[in-house]
């Protein structure tokens, strides 16, 4: 009895020990569980715009007594370095002034302390561009090296953070020129520096992937559109950096503008442990909204999540716009089955100034003079724009031609074919859910005489069609000198210079030009990518003639002129179906040394510092813009020596009227393209008061400036 009384203690002393060994397991794992809920839970990117703190250094100040051996070494001594806000570039003044301006490497630095890393998390650092090659550290260790200038990418640092905490982050920035890096010249100054942000993002351990070429891992390809249906393919790219394998969920939504649902794909899937694998839904949205143009840039917002079990571990959120066009070689470009003109501009990305560091805001002000304008369609020239100016283009229903920086020449060079396919992908997969983007370009002006350009613009085609076979694929040419290089894209654009280079022939000489072209273009279409004039603000003529190329005389009625010639030419021809006024905005170019200010191409419509509307930009006002205006061209010319002149006036009203000096002048309600004229009108010596007045749509409009004829003034 004892004995048993012993074994009986004995037992239960083990079911007790027992016992308290499951609770404390099911504890342990209670926590477990619980902290991978949390982890899983916290799918909402953390995303930290990293934009100050920054201290920059120019030149490679590796080497300097009694210093660690490189910037990137968390030890070097940074105090004396120039604090500075990113986005950040250099270059720019000297530019500007048409000098020289420095082209080699810069350093960044700053610290990054953001607390000790979490279990379940893995941080990023994306960088939205560098100019143009770049290597990133942290703590010292080399986090990679991007080599292009205009497109994002991304590094997983999760494993290079200090347990501790806090972190030194050091970038190289260099835009000496490379052998292997387009452009490999171009007519535009290619600054350098980190000159767009620089984000901080936090994920889950199971995410879309963030570093497939600086995309966020989410792409929408519209397979199929037509007015009653709309067939959408998804690719998810999903990584799993847990070390097993795990069963998730991706969800496809389409969801209204306003956040009702209206279409959703679902699949299963099991994740490899530390893989990143592609993932495939298909969705199918009865009777679209479509977005059509400047008309109704209908958008919808296309979300795709990620689960696990009951917990959403990641999301992307996309606006896409679904629609669907083509290019008829004798009518014309059409969207969504409907005739749409296509008139445009194009333009560069720099700001007088600022060179490339241009702000959000820059960039509201730049877009609100485009729509202001009328335009339907913008060329983004001559390489990756900014994500945010692609989707600003989204919203106003501004279609969009998207292209790599293979301007002038190229390098028959593996490395450089290696680069140039990297700016595609990067290109493509950045931007490939906007709809506003309609084509991918390849090249701008390949002259005669660079390295033979075939194989390799055949290889990048073969890249841009798999990756998207949804868009054609285009090119701006110039000459005829490699024809068959004209032959590889899809479509083509023209640049063309009547009335303005010496070669192109006069301001009337577009229609043979473009009789010309057409015969050595695509069966796809022909546009013209390219053609205008400058002008300096500061610089008029009565009666203008043919500036000399490269001169120091561009009267802004010159200008004006060969726009108002060019356009009356270019809309009859319905064979154009796409026509880009060069360019929007006026740039820095630190080579040219024309139209009395030096280091400007001046071919803007408005302005470098966006200050200005030259004439020709309210002459495309009269004819692109439903906004009821008048405008008096010549403003600017105020002080006269001819008494005997004309007026012109420039307005989408019916009729207008003129007036000197409070007199009428008479109406007029016989324009062509918006331009009004009154000849011989007879200014008095001094100070003349000119008006313009109009009625349109209900509103009444008016212009005044001053004129001044010099005593002694030629009748």
């Amino acid at each position: 009895m004892g004995i048993l009384s012993f074994r009986g203690s004995r037992l239960q002393t083990c079911a007790v020990a027992g016992l308290l060994a499951i609770i404390e397991i099911m504890r342990l794992l209670t926590t477990l569980i619980f902290a991978l809920v949390l982890s899983c839970r916290m799918y909402a990117r953390e995303s930290t715009l990293l934009d100050s703190g920054w201290r920059y250094v120019q030149g490679d100040p590796a080497g300097v007594s009694g210093q660690a051996l490189s910037p990137a070494d968390p030890n070097w001594m940074d105090a004396a370095w120039t604090a500075v806000t990113i986005p950040h570039c250099w270059g720019v003044a000297e530019a500007m002034a048409g000098k020289e301006y420095y082209r080699g490497p810069g350093w960044y630095r700053r610290d990054l302390n953001i607390g000790a890393p979490e279990a379940g998390k893995r941080y990023f650092l994306r960088f939205e561009a560098a100019s143009t090659v770049s290597q990133a550290y942290l703590n010292g260790q080399l986090l990679g090296e991007h080599r292009g200038g205009f497109g994002a990418f991304c590094y997983d640092i999760t494993t290079n953070l200090s347990p501790t905490g806090t972190n030194l982050l050091a970038v190289r920035v260099s835009n000496a020129p490379e052998p292997d890096v387009a452009p490999l010249s171009g007519d535009f100054s290619v600054y350098g520096g980190l000159y767009r942000p620089v984000h901080l993002i936090v994920t889950g351990d199971q995410h879309f992937a963030l570093t497939d070429h600086g995309s966020f891992g989410v792409a929408w390809l519209q397979s199929a559109v037509s007015d009653t249906q709309a067939d959408l393919d998804v690719t998810a790219q999903i990584s799993n950096a847990q070390k097993r394998t795990n069963h998730l969920t991706v969800v496809a939504k389409l969801l209204s503008a306003d956040g009702q649902p209206v279409a959703s794909a679902t699949q299963e899937l099991v994740a490899a442990r530390n893989v990143t694998a592609p993932y495939f839904l298909h969705l199918t949205v009865a009777n679209p909204h479509l977005w059509n143009g400047r008309k109704d840039p209908y958008l919808y917002q296309a979300v795709v999540e990620l689960h696990q079990g009951d917990a959403l571990v990641d999301a992307v959120t996309n606006e896409i716009g679904l629609r669907y066009y083509h290019v008829d070689p004798d009518k014309g470009f059409f969207l969504n089955g409907q005739p749409y003109a296509l008139h445009g501009v194009d333009k560069h990305q720099e700001r007088l100034g600022k060179g490339f560091a241009v702000s959000h805001e820059d960039l509201d002000e730049d877009m609100a003079i485009v729509k202001e304008l009328g335009v339907t369609v913008i060329r983004c020239a001559h390489y990756e724009h900014p994500d945010y100016w692609y989707t600003l283009c989204d919203r106003a229903g501004i279609l969009a031609w998207a292209e790599i920086p293979q301007v002038d020449k190229i390098s028959t060079s593996v490395e450089f074919e290696n680069t140039s396919r990297g700016q595609l992908l990067d290109l493509i997969r950045q931007n490939i859910n906007h709809p506003s983007i309609f084509v991918w370009s390849l090249f701008n002006e390949i002259r005669d005489g660079t390295a033979d350009p075939h194989r390799l613009l055949q290889n990048l085609k073969a890249v841009a069609r798999g990756e998207d076979p949804t868009r054609p694929i285009i090119a701006a040419t110039c000459t005829e000198g490699y024809p068959q290089m004209n032959r590889i894209p899809d479509l083509l654009g023209w640049n063309i210079y009547p009335g303005w280079y010496a070669g192109w022939g006069s301001k009337e000489d577009f229609t043979p030009t473009l009789e010309k072209d057409r015969y050595t273009s695509r069966s796809g279409g022909f546009a013209v990518s390219e053609y205008g004039a400058g002008a300096n603000i500061a610089q008029h003529e009565e009666n203008p003639k043919q500036p000399k190329t490269g001169g120091q005389w561009h009267p802004e009625e010159w200008q004006a002129t060969v726009h108002e010639v060019a356009w009356a030419q270019l809309k009859s021809k319905p064979y154009v179906w796409a026509t880009f006024a060069w360019v929007m905005f006026d740039f820095a170019v630190s080579t040219r040394h024309e139209g009395g200010i030096p280091g400007r191409n001046d071919k803007g419509l408005v302005t470098g510092d966006r200050k200005t509307r030259k004439d020709a930009f309210y002459f495309y006002k009269a004819n692109w813009s439903d906004d009821p205006f008048v405008y008096i061209t010549s403003r600017r010319f105020t002080e006269r020596t001819n008494a005997v002149t004309h007026v012109k006036i420039y307005s989408n009203a019916p009729e207008v009227e003129a007036l000197l000096n409070g007199a009428s002048l008479g109406k007029k309600s016989e324009a062509t393209n918006g331009v009004f004229v009154w000849d011989q009108v007879e200014l008095k010596s001094g100070e003349n008061q000119v008006e313009a007045r109009a009625e349109h749509a209900g509103t009444n409009l008016t212009d005044q400036c001053a004129w001044t004829l010099k005593p002694g003034g030629t009748p």
